[in-house]
């Protein structure tokens, strides 16, 4: 079947994702439960997250924010976080959380404020792509 050259440009895109280390194969699970019956199904489950997440990081930031520190409270946020993450195949998301984690059980009050930069930072440039990357998807369908 010949593509036109918006179907090449999202088949590009999605392959970077990959390439990049953005994505893994739990994205491509998700790929693989669309169907015609539910032909959005994968962004609606990655606005799914990206609703959950924002939760999750005001949590963090207010535990964050609060003295002595809760390493515990921390980690179970966390944890929360990287399971969601780890759900639609955010690979470097989920990565960060894993250093975070490790701030925690180390008690670092340091490491886990630089690292949780790092997360909303990653969580930031990657529903930035994932946003260009339905809207073309979107329209390339629209093209056929």
């Amino acid at each position: 079947m010949e593509r036109n050259p918006l179907q090449r440009q999202v088949a590009y895109m999605r392959r970077s994702l990959f390439d990049q280390g953005y994505l893994d194969e739990q994205f491509v699970q998700l790929e693989d439960l669309q169907d015609d019956a539910n032909p959005n199904f994968v962004e609606e489950i990655v606005t799914l997250f990206y609703t959950d997440s924002a939760r999750l990081i005001h949590n963090i930031e207010q535990a964050l924010e609060s003295r002595p520190l809760d390493f515990i409270r921390l980690d179970d946020y966390m944890h929360q976080f990287k399971g969601s993450s780890s759900s639609i195949g955010a690979k470097k998301v989920k990565n960060e959380c894993t250093q975070f984690r490790e701030h925690c059980s180390a008690r670092s009050a340091e490491g886990c404020v630089r690292t949780f930069q790092q997360v909303k930072q990653e969580h930031t440039i990657l529903r930035r792509k994932l946003e260009t990357y339905f809207q073309l998807a979107r329209q390339a369908g629209l093209a056929n």
